[in-house]
């Protein structure tokens, strides 16, 4: 199973927003343009992966949770 990178995303979302602002100026060459796109979109799959991964631990806590609470619930209902 390959090793999962911790990804920091408020960095790679600034880095992001960096490149999106280098294009929309439009004052890239067509090539390094082409450079910012490539690097943008690999960058907004590492984001997209890491609020994927914080949703599932979201969910899992949810689920311990409930699942604690109900226990909570009916053990203090059996006295």
């Amino acid at each position: 199973m390959p090793k999962k990178s911790n990804i920091n995303f408020e960095k790679t979302f600034a880095e992001l927003e960096d490149l999106v602002n280098k294009i929309e100026e439009g004052d890239l060459s067509l090539e390094e343009s082409l450079k910012c796109f490539e690097r943008g979109m690999l960058l907004t799959k590492n984001c997209q992966q890491a609020l994927s991964e914080a949703e599932q631990k979201v969910k899992i806590l949810l689920e311990k949770n409930n699942n604690s609470s109900l226990k909570n619930f009916d053990s203090s209902n059996n006295d």
